[in-house]
């Protein structure tokens, strides 16, 4: 049986943890050290399902820490570092977790060039894979993390892999990022929900993270095709209603929201442009969360 990192006691995590502990997530591995304890429980508790691996090649080795000198009494700090490098400027210290989460989206961001990278969510159901792109505030995260619970498979919640050769999607299935009033909304439709520390008065105001459901992370090595890319926006008092999406429209914001649509040139063109002619395109307005799961359920139907 392949060792994951709920079998590991809490001591072992730790210790490991504080030398390095070789976490998979996808097609990524990541050394990710740190003596915080805080990001000690926040893996424990949203990363159990998730394989360890014990040797060979690591894609990013990564540490969250306490900053050293003075800040260590005065409002002590955290910072984030990738290969000893810190790209961020610190943060308070009760931030390390969702520091080291935001850190690992940064590095596959900006250095897994191998794929075409959306900003955008990705869930999967009866073999359809449905990109959900999102502007701040358009309820892109809630609604993920509510069709992640109710049946659907996780694939990202924060950047969709199109892989070059065939133009399918790349599971990652790390914990959603919730904010603000978002996290009692899930909490209150879905008691089950396993969620993380909330961290308060970051730059994007309160943030905790879901856990992925675990069969979302057993299939990180099962791609999905894409089938169609749903522009969501969460309006008071509104109907749910799927509605067609201009399918050029479509394509010009994936090519903005692209991480590397620009690097890839010729090639990001191309895969954007299969990605576009390969689904259909949708806005999608709600203001419940239950009928927008069963619009969405008719929608894969």
């Amino acid at each position: 049986m392949a060792l994951t990192l709920g079998l590991l006691s809490a001591r072992d995590l730790r210790r490991r943890l504080a030398l390095g502990l070789d976490l998979r997530t996808g097609p990524f591995r990541f050394l990710i050290r740190s003596r915080r304890e805080d990001v000690a429980r926040g893996l424990e508790r949203l990363y159990p399902d998730f394989p360890l691996e014990v040797d060979g090649f690591r894609d990013f080795h990564v540490r969250v820490d306490a900053v050293a000198g003075l800040r260590r009494c005065y409002k002590p700090q955290c910072n984030f570092w990738h290969d000893e490098h810190a790209p961020f400027k610190p943060l308070p210290l009760n931030h390390a977790f969702p520091l080291l989460e935001w850190g690992m989206n940064w590095c596959i961001a900006g250095y897994a060039q191998h794929y075409l990278m959306l900003h955008a969510a990705v869930l999967e159901r009866r073999g359809r894979a449905v990109i959900l792109p999102g502007d701040p505030g358009a309820g892109k995260s809630t609604l993920t993390a509510a069709l992640a619970l109710s049946g659907w498979r996780l694939l990202s919640d924060e950047i969709t892999l199109i892989d070059r050769e065939d133009g399918h999607i790349v599971p990652l299935a790390r914990p959603i990022s919730l904010k603000n009033q978002s996290i009692a909304l899930i909490r209150e439709a879905f008691p089950e929900a396993v969620i993380g520390d909330t961290a308060l008065d970051t730059h994007k105001g309160s943030v905790a993270h879901l856990r992925p459901p675990p069969i979302s992370v057993a299939r990180m090595g099962e791609k999905a095709r894409p089938a169609h890319i749903v522009f969501p926006r969460w309006r008071a008092e509104a109907t749910a209603r799927l509605t067609r999406h201009s399918k050029a429209d479509a394509f010009i914001h994936a090519a903005t929201h692209g991480f590397n649509y620009s690097l890839l040139g010729r090639l990001g063109f191309e895969l954007n442009a299969a990605l576009i002619d390969a689904c259909a395109c949708w806005d999608f307005e709600y203001s419940r969360l239950e009928d927008a799961l069963a619009a969405f359920e008719e929608l894969v139907a």
